[in-house]
């Protein structure tokens, strides 16, 4: 190989090079936090905003992510209130855990701008898989019949704090 080609090709890498350092380097410049008293947000590139409508969590997680149309909230527990960042789950078994449950997602949704309406996908993990039955008798009550989201359900051994349910899903904005 003659030495010209060898050239190109070094010099080929090194613009390559340097062109992912210059895109890593605009994204971290663009990096920014958005505030408008009721919602905080850090916005990587135009892709995702972390969104943190209780501010600053105490737990290492944001509550909701937006990526374009579509918003991924965190798995929520049957806690008495997401915006207080309990750690206490409500008294009264499965129903009372899965009511609190769902109403801490309506509450974060409604707090980044969704609601239950628009929810297309929810994961449902469970401490006793015995229960799926009284759990579904509350689920139910929260989405319009013909409008339910699209659901995956698991079995699962030592949820946070103890908890009965768990549910996670994704909305639209």
């Amino acid at each position: 190989m003659s030495p010209r080609p060898a050239l190109l090709l070094v010099a080929v890498a090194l613009l390559a090079t340097g062109c992912r350092a210059a895109r890593e380097r605009r994204l971290e410049r663009r990096l920014d936090r958005v505030s408008d008293g009721s919602d905080a947000a850090v916005t990587v590139g135009d892709t995702a905003r972390y969104l943190t409508p209780f501010g600053t969590p105490t737990r290492p997680f944001s509550p909701a992510v937006r990526v374009g149309n579509l918003i991924y909230l965190s798995g929520q527990i049957g806690t008495a209130d997401p915006s207080a960042n309990a750690s206490t789950l409500v008294p009264g078994g499965i129903e009372a855990e899965t009511r609190a449950t769902l109403e801490n997602i309506r509450t974060t949704l409604l707090a980044v701008g969704s609601s239950m309406d628009k929810v297309i996908k929810c994961t449902v993990m469970m401490a006793d898989m015995k229960e799926w039955d009284r759990m579904n008798a509350v689920y139910r009550t929260y989405f319009t019949p013909g409008r339910l989201p699209a659901r995956s359900a698991l079995g699962a051994n030592g949820l946070a704090l103890g908890a009965r349910v768990e549910i996670e899903c994704i909305a639209t904005a």
